[in-house]
């Protein structure tokens, strides 16, 4: 890693990269021990080149340390918070107060140079219910040029990630590289949903539609 990290904590991305945030540079959990406050985000980018997958971000100015947060949100920005590295709730006369404020950190792939290849979701709508291994026709809208090979449709469970980790996060790829021209700018890629509740536990997931690395707002279905 680029720099030294105790608690951290990982999310994952619709596009299947990790956003690794918060924490210190040196210490440990609680007790007022953590020294160091790492401000800057990572994005770890698992289909880069070895020695070439991580990307340091630009830094935040509040320090988050034992018991920060953060959690994906559907239009791809990421919600972080919380801070407190003592027994209870001290707002002042220490070196790291609790902090309860929020704050939200955009990845690149939000950038406005991005609006016309950004995939615009047009269905399924918002709490579909799906069925485990059935065909799903998911129909969106691009405004700039498709690059048909280059769209893949995801899947990430709602997750709360905290002390370093989710024990729910997950993210399924359920295909892609296929694209119909139904309409003006609209297209449809057909894929599959998972095929059983141990890839993905019934419940509610966001669907992303991904287009040259872009993520679409994502759409809440239910499967079961």
């Amino acid at each position: 890693m680029p720099t030294a990290r105790v608690m951290g904590d990982m999310t994952l991305l619709p596009d299947g990269n990790v956003l690794i945030v918060n924490g210190a540079s040196s210490g440990t959990a609680g007790w007022e021990i953590a020294r160091n406050p790492v401000l800057s985000p990572v994005i770890y980018r698992p289909d880069s080149a070895v020695r070439s997958r991580f990307q340091v971000q630009n830094p935040s100015k509040t320090p988050r340390m034992y018991h920060s947060t953060a959690v994906l949100l559907r239009d791809g920005r990421v919600l972080i918070g919380g801070s407190n590295t003592h027994v209870g709730y001290v707002f002042s006369g220490v070196d790291f107060p609790t902090d309860l404020t929020l704050e939200a950190f955009s990845p690149a792939y939000l950038g406005t140079e991005f609006a016309s290849i950004r995939p615009t979701i047009l269905l399924p709508t918002a709490q579909t219910s799906l069925n485990y291994g059935e065909i799903l026709r998911v129909r969106y809208r691009i405004s700039g040029t498709l690059s048909p090979r280059k769209v893949t449709v995801t899947m990430v469970s709602p997750s709360f990630t905290t002390h370093s980790y989710s024990m729910n996060q997950r993210l399924l790829h359920l295909g892609g590289g296929n694209s119909l021209k139904v309409a003006a700018s609209e297209y449809v890629t057909q894929v599959r949903t998972p095929t059983n509740s141990i890839l993905a536990p019934s419940g509610y997931y966001l669907l992303y539609v991904i287009h040259q690395g872009i993520p679409s707002v994502g759409t809440w279905v239910h499967i079961k």
